[in-house]
């Protein structure tokens, strides 16, 4: 059986398959890729504390990539979780505390998204070769920090591509920053935009969406393609380390094989926790899914409310990764919560773009309350979490998982739930080092950068991963900096098509 991908706010029979929806990234009409029906996962949760953490991968990216064969998906696989990891069990879990922590920050870039872009590239190269692609894919991104480092990293030098990343000049930490301006490859870009990320990622989906602008590059040679959470091939993989994770309990005994477990999920554009509702219904025994947001709480609002309203103050804090008011990934959910009603979530998707808001069924909400709950952190909870966990345990973490955590502690307070908790932490506290020293010394440090890092690790006494400490020492490559409503005429800049 070959599953297709369908769009969010298109009919089923204009559905592709696997490869030519990963190639495409966002479909004509605006929306987001979704298969038609349930993966069919080959998958024992016994097995699950005896297998490698590709071998996962590979059970799960069959069940969804099923246009691709099994010696493609191995090669994909054994590419992109290969020594470049610093841990042998790519995602380790580990336990501090009461709760246990997905330690999803041992790749290149030292945060969550390596453990998707680094496949993607693989997929996409393999994908352009099953298509008979004959045009230079050109990947397009907005970053708020982590996405467009691991996105260069993964498709650096690789053959017939071009990467673009737009990041906000003000709204990225000064080690995210660092880490992008000095990427090498020569078919890496970096752009630097005045404005916020949700203005860099409307705006890209914009050129995505503009039919003109995709003509005119085509006639050069050249087609769009996304890396970021909104290309299913990107979204897919990061469903594997929910497994894992669940393996790894059962492994330290922790849990027996059925038992439920909850995850607590600092997320932003939605793509991480949306990943972790794919692995719920491919028969992972997940309790509750805990949306864990920073003070930019329009998630924590919707799930409460079932009103989504992105006319709001956005706030710049220490989780900018999180700094989010447009959760694109969202749409993917409230296409699966309405039936599959492609004029339902159009008509909402239409309305938060022109109007700023939109209301979903109280019948909409109650199911999504079936498995999410909902919850946020201000910026003093977060550095309070940091602190506290380092205190009694020893264990630093950086002010993403500690969102992650303070809300995992308060929905505990509120219901008792004593459903083993995962904390899903999504980047090392060497990424935000001025905010992890802050909130470990109590009070402000003015130190930030390469000098920061250099003394939190005075203070946590962890060695700094290699992904770092190359920072010391890479020269800067990328300067450029437009407004915001620039970057079409930056694109074809880059690309020399005018």
């Amino acid at each position: 059986m070959t599953l297709l991908y369908r769009s969010t706010r298109g009919t089923a029979d204009t559905a592709l398959t696997a490869s030519a929806a990963i190639l495409q990234g966002l479909s004509p009409d605006g929306g987001l890729y979704v298969p038609t029906e349930k993966p069919q996962l080959d998958l024992n949760l016994n097995d699950l504390p005896d297998l490698t953490y590709q071998q996962v991968a590979y059970k799960v990216l069959s069940a969804f990539l099923t246009d691709f064969n099994d010696d493609e998906l191995k090669a994909c696989i054994n590419a992109a979780y290969d020594d470049k990891f610093d841990d042998n069990a790519i995602a380790p879990v580990s336990h501090h505390g009461k709760d246990f922590y997905l330690e999803l920050f041992h790749g290149p870039t030292i945060a969550f998204k390596d453990l998707a872009l680094s496949i993607l590239p693989h997929l996409m190269t393999t994908a352009a070769k099953k298509q008979h692609f004959d045009k230079q894919i050109v990947i397009l991104t907005a970053t708020s920090g982590d996405t467009g480092k691991a996105a260069m990293a993964g498709f650096a030098d690789v053959a017939d591509t071009q990467i673009i990343v737009f990041y906000p000049k003000q709204g990225v930490s000064a080690i995210q920053k660092q880490q992008m301006i000095t990427q090498p490859g020569a078919n890496t870009h970096v752009v630097a935009i005045d404005g916020n990320f949700d203005q860099a990622q409307t705006n890209v989906k914009e050129i995505f969406n503009d039919d003109a602008f995709k003509q005119e590059i085509a006639a050069k040679g050249y087609q769009f393609s996304s890396a970021n959470s909104i290309n299913i091939g990107r979204l897919v993989p990061q469903v594997a380390y929910y497994f894992y994770a669940y393996g790894q309990l059962i492994k330290q005994a922790a849990i027996q094989p059925g038992d439920t477990v909850n995850f607590s999920v600092p997320t932003g554009n939605f793509g991480d926790i949306l990943a972790g509702y794919y692995a719920k219904e491919l028969g992972l025994p997940i309790n509750r899914l805990i949306c864990a947001s920073n003070q930019n709480n329009v998630l924590t609002d919707f799930f409460d409310t079932g009103y989504y309203d992105r006319v709001r103050p956005f706030f710049t804090t220490t989780s900018p990764s999180m700094d989010i008011l447009v959760s694109s990934n969202l749409e993917r959910l409230i296409f699966r919560a309405v039936g599959s009603d492609a004029t339902q979530t159009s008509a909402y998707m239409h309305e938060l773009e022109t109007a700023g808001h939109y209301q979903i069924k109280p019948e909409t909400l109650s199911f999504l309350k079936e498995t999410f709950s909902a919850g946020s952190a201000t910026g003093d909870a977060d550095a309070q979490a940091i602190a506290s966990v380092f205190k009694e345990t020893g264990f630093a973490i950086d002010p993403h998982t500690a969102v992650a955590k303070a809300v995992a502690d308060q929905y505990r307070e509120t219901t008792g739930d004593d459903t083993p908790m995962v904390i899903v932490s999504t980047a090392s506290p060497y990424k935000f080092p001025n905010a992890v020293l802050s909130a470990i010394e109590g009070h402000d440090e003015t130190t930030d950068g390469l000098d920061a890092i250099a003394q939190l690790k005075d203070t946590i006494n962890v060695p700094l991963p290699p992904a770092i400490q190359k920072l010391f020492d890479a020269p800067v490559r990328h300067k450029m900096s437009v407004n915001a409503n620039e970057m079409k005429e930056t694109i074809s800049k880059i690309l020399k098509i005018r």
